[in-house]
């Protein structure tokens, strides 16, 4: 299934320059960029953005996103309080590559402190070329949220 054109971006301080580097990329791209903040790198919260994206994503606002902060582990954390959302943190291409073919994320988490700008980059372009396996990963994929 294509995705929409339109994609969300969020980040702490210390993501931010990796987001706006990612947003001019995903511009280039010719997608839509709805960036959740932060607006600078003066220290912040990264709940503060991570939530609205969240919630846009859950809403079906959005159906994919980008997070960054300084190890990637917070922000995936709020991301995936969401049922709809499937935040994968990667560090390398292969992974991000296998966050879609087998767990169909549909945020990629970037540990900002742990990854060039280089990096950044190809693991967003795998993120958004690569398509999701189906098949034995449907199953899985569904038992993710929690059943009530």
């Amino acid at each position: 299934m294509p995705y929409s054109n339109k994609i969300g971006i969020c980040s702490d301080h210390a993501g931010y320059e990796v987001k706006e580097h990612i947003k001019a990329q995903l511009v280039a791209r010719g997608l839509q960029v709805e960036d959740f903040g932060c607006p600078s790198a003066d220290r912040c919260d990264y709940p503060d953005y991570a939530h609205p994206m969240g919630q846009a994503l859950q809403s079906g606002a959005l159906e994919r996103g980008i997070s960054v902060c300084g190890s990637g582990n917070g922000i995936s954390m709020v991301m995936n309080k969401y049922p709809r959302v499937r935040a994968a943190l990667c560090w390398t291409k292969e992974l991000a590559e296998l966050a879609r073919q087998h767990n169909d994320a549909n945020v990629l988490s970037i540990p900002a402190r742990f990854v060039s700008l280089e990096t950044a980059e190809t693991m967003v372009s795998a993120f958004l070329d690569t398509d999701f396996e189906g098949g034995r990963h449907t199953a899985r994929v569904a038992k993710i949220p929690i059943q009530d």
